[in-house]
């Protein structure tokens, strides 16, 4: 739950409300949010120079017609609701709730009332490649879900986060929130990892991630994804289909499809990932953390290992 003071100040209404409110336009001012024909939100007119992240609140009281953004966006819902309806599809956003958009998603909103509190969070892309390394070096699901927002592939281009009852990640909300009312000396490297924290909460609850009755083969892929980070050492393709009542087949052709990889390959780059974290951050001997990751034969290790990242498994733990 937001507390009262962060909603207080989320509440006031905002010059641009005041404009859409007192002369009756009834559209919201373009001029605002971009400068092209194509109605493109740009991050150069919102985000201040030198961030990666910068918060706004949501514009109330008016339509935001069909548009685009040329960053990553992340709506939070602090109270209320607000209709979204992205790529055609209608997402209801409630509160507590994340939607996060990727720049090859189309965003329709529908009017926000006095009492519809949202927060947009202009994140751009070099955000990913800066600041959660973790995400695409040891994760195959940060991995994927990194791409889906960077990339806007085939899975999704959005995200709807049903987290109103996860505490972790509605505290460090919070915590951002504060930022935004609150300026604070070193205000922009707390935001920056804060965000990265909330992402990885978000990783940790992909069961949370809404899908439309259409959407059942992504949630299936989704699940297969979080069964191999927990997983890895052992994972079965047939345990897994045995679990989601498919078939082997049709759990490798949507994994194939949606990740463009298979399955046994998506199991070798996850424990090898593992297997680096193993050797930077333990002393624990190279070949039992070959063992560890799910490889008895330790030439193969070895081999696979070197094809990866390029070094064997004693150089790699050399140069950490």
């Amino acid at each position: 739950m937001i507390s009262g003071e962060i909603l207080s100040a989320l509440s006031e209404v905002t010059e641009e409300e005041k404009r859409v409110t007192e002369n009756g336009a009834g559209s919201i001012d373009r001029g605002i949010y971009t400068g092209s024909g194509e109605f493109v939100v740009d991050s150069a007119k919102l985000l201040e120079k030198g961030k990666l992240i910068q918060l706004r609140p949501h514009t109330r009281f008016v339509r935001f017609p069909k548009h685009r953004h040329n960053y990553i966006e992340m709506v939070y819902m602090c109270r209320g609701k607000t209709t979204h309806i992205v790529n055609g599809k209608t997402v209801e956003l409630g509160e507590g709730e994340i939607l996060l958009l990727s720049q090859s998603s189309v965003q329709e909103i529908m009017p926000a009332g006095a009492e519809d509190i949202a927060v947009n969070f202009i994140i751009l892309p070099e955000f990913f490649s800066s600041n959660l390394s973790l995400l695409a070096g040891e994760s195959v699901l940060g991995e994927f879900l990194t791409d889906c927002l960077t990339k806007g592939n085939d899975f999704s281009s959005y995200l709807h986060y049903k987290v109103a009852d996860v505490v972790p990640i509605q505290n460090l909300v919070e915590n951002m929130l504060f930022t935004l009312i609150k300026p604070q000396l070193f205000g922009r490297h707390i935001l920056e990892s804060t965000m990265s924290l909330l992402f990885l909460q978000l990783m940790n609850n992909t069961g949370s991630i809404k899908n439309s009755k259409s959407d059942y083969d992504k949630k299936l892929v989704l699940h297969a994804l979080d069964y191999i980070e927990k997983n890895y050492a052992d994972a079965s393709l047939s345990q897994l289909a045995s679990e989601l009542n498919q078939t082997v087949f049709i759990m490798s052709r949507l994994i194939k499809q949606y990740t463009g990889a298979t399955y046994n390959e998506l199991v070798k780059t996850k424990r090898l990932y593992q297997a680096s974290y193993l050797l930077s951050h333990t002393k624990t001997d190279i070949a039992s953390v070959a063992a560890a990751v799910g490889y008895e034969n330790r030439s193969y290790f070895y081999r696979i290992f070197k094809e990866k990242f390029g070094v064997t498994p004693k150089q790699y733990r050399l140069s950490q």
